[in-house]
């Protein structure tokens, strides 16, 4: 027993000096969506990385679960929570943000260029003058390039726009966190006709990180289990997407991507829980202000243009 936890010790340590990050992952079905607890295995430091708040739309409830096992694990484990990140302003689910940082701690981030899209949404929403459209809602805006820790290790942001503008990649050490950039080879890449998507940039984006050594383990934000694959997987390597992703793979030129992407997102609906995913997460995952009868609501445009 002794003997096993020396060795369990050392082999962290020697992670920890690879720049090799422990890695779980919580993976939500209904929406399909993969969070990640990142820690550093010297310094317990931690990362928390697109955590999902559970909603049901039918009733407009909000509940914990999916939020209380990563929270169960990081106890669990004796992580610090540094920071709660987001790779997007995601239009699939609910961040769960807010909800860890109150029992966790952690500063919550995300990249710079949300601005954009709380511009372009808080005009949709008509969200009024008390929604401030300059991020002051997170607590840090990462710029492309910029470089953070979490305990011992490094951490590099990507801009990789082109699902959103304001999508970020998270480099840390071996490991890629590509948000909706891409998916599973099988799967393929994001869409990109979202308010201020675009499919150039998107291929562009995906190229950058393709660039990345062969061996680069990437860990996709979301899978939906293509035609012919039994099981959900969410990581892949740069080799593995470059060889076969049905999307991007060598050899596809960009005008080719383009119109494969264009021709597609036209066909393809608007994701079921968009409206409230992008209310609250445009707010740090925060909830709008509740009204004089203490109930909050989220508003739902209606042949809006």
């Amino acid at each position: 027993m002794i003997d096993s936890a020396l060795e369990k010790a050392s082999a962290q340590v020697a992670a920890a000096q690879r720049g090799v990050p422990v890695i779980k992952s919580f993976f939500d079905g209904p929406t399909n969506t993969v969070t990640y607890v990142v820690h550093d295995p010297e310094s317990e430091r931690a990362a928390i990385i697109d955590s999902v708040l559970d909603y049901d739309p039918a009733s407009g409830r909000t509940s914990f679960g999916s939020a209380d096992a990563i929270i169960a694990y990081v106890t669990e484990k004796g992580l610090a929570v540094d920071w709660l990140l987001e790779t997007h302003a995601h239009a699939d689910h609910l961040s769960a943000a807010p909800y860890l940082q109150q029992k966790l701690g952690g500063k919550i981030a995300i990249g710079e260029h949300i601005v954009t899209v709380q511009t372009v949404f808080g005009k949709l929403f008509n969200a009024g003058s008390d929604f401030q459209r300059d991020g002051s809602d997170f607590d840090q805006l990462w710029k492309d390039g910029d470089c953070f820790q979490i305990g011992n290790l490094d951490v590099t942001v990507l801009h990789v726009p082109g699902h959103t503008p304001a999508c970020i990649a998270y480099v840390i050490g071996d490991a890629v966190f590509v948000g909706d950039t891409m998916f599973m080879p099988d799967y393929g890449t994001a869409r990109a006709d979202f308010p201020g998507g675009d499919a150039r940039t998107l291929y562009q984006s995906a190229r950058r990180i393709l660039a990345l050594p062969a061996d680069t383990r990437l860990f996709m934000c979301h899978d939906y289990l293509p035609e012919g694959r039994k099981d959900y997987v969410w990581e892949t390597t740069v080799e593995a997407e470059r060889k076969a992703n049905i999307h991007i793979h060598d050899g596809l030129t960009e005008d080719a991507f383009v119109a494969m992407r264009e021709a597609r997102d036209a066909t393809l609906d608007m994701p079921r829980l968009i409206l409230p995913s992008v209310q609250v997460n445009m707010r740090a995952g925060h909830m709008p202000a509740a009204d004089d009868n203490g109930i909050t609501y989220l508003k739902i445009p209606v042949n809006a243009v």
